[in-house]
């Protein structure tokens, strides 16, 4: 036989209780999802944020010491330089021969007019003049031992650029 549809439809009513308690927390569970997602987000952002901050900050600092460090070792270079060319022009003024030690003793002047000259140093100059000159203060040639020519004194007043001339009278404008 075959089933045959009721005549009337037929309205199945089930009689329960309230919701239980899980089945209501069940229902909030997207919503919870969505709420630590959102608290992890911004959790994340702001330890990114105080990262990159940390990260611009310790990079600046490198930065800095960096460039100290290279300029501390750009004037220890040159004052080592500086020291090697006193020790060349140190051993020509005490040489025999007039002209090396005139060679020398110039080369000094010019040393001594160098912003890596420090007191000690100049001492030194002072010494090896008075030796090589053999006077108190190193001033025995007067105007005739010099030829007529005007020599510049260790703390002259004119600027001695690094070939040996002053800036006085020689001011050029540069042209295109």
């Amino acid at each position: 036989m075959t089933p045959v549809p009721s005549p009337t439809p037929l309205d199945v009513v089930v009689h329960s209780g309230p919701a239980e308690w899980w089945v209501i927390l069940a229902g909030l569970g997207p919503l919870a999802v969505l709420i630590a997602a959102l608290l992890a987000f911004y959790i994340n952002w702001r330890t990114l944020k105080q990262r990159t901050a940390a990260d611009k900050t310790a990079l600046d600092q490198k930065r800095e010491a960096d460039a100290r460090a290279l300029m501390q070792k750009t004037e220890a270079d040159s004052r080592a330089e500086w020291w090697r060319r006193t020790q060349w022009a140190l051993d020509r003024a005490l040489d025999g021969d007039e002209g090396t030690k005139a060679l020398g003793l110039a080369t000094l002047e010019v040393l001594a007019r160098s912003e890596l000259a420090r007191t000690e140093e100049l001492e030194l100059f002072d010494i090896a003049w008075k030796s090589v000159s053999g006077d108190e203060n190193g001033e025995d040639l007067g105007e005739e031992g010099n030829g007529g020519q005007e020599m510049p004194f260790v703390d002259d007043s004119r600027i001695m650029g690094e070939n040996g001339t002053t800036d006085e009278g020689t001011t050029k404008e540069a042209g295109p």
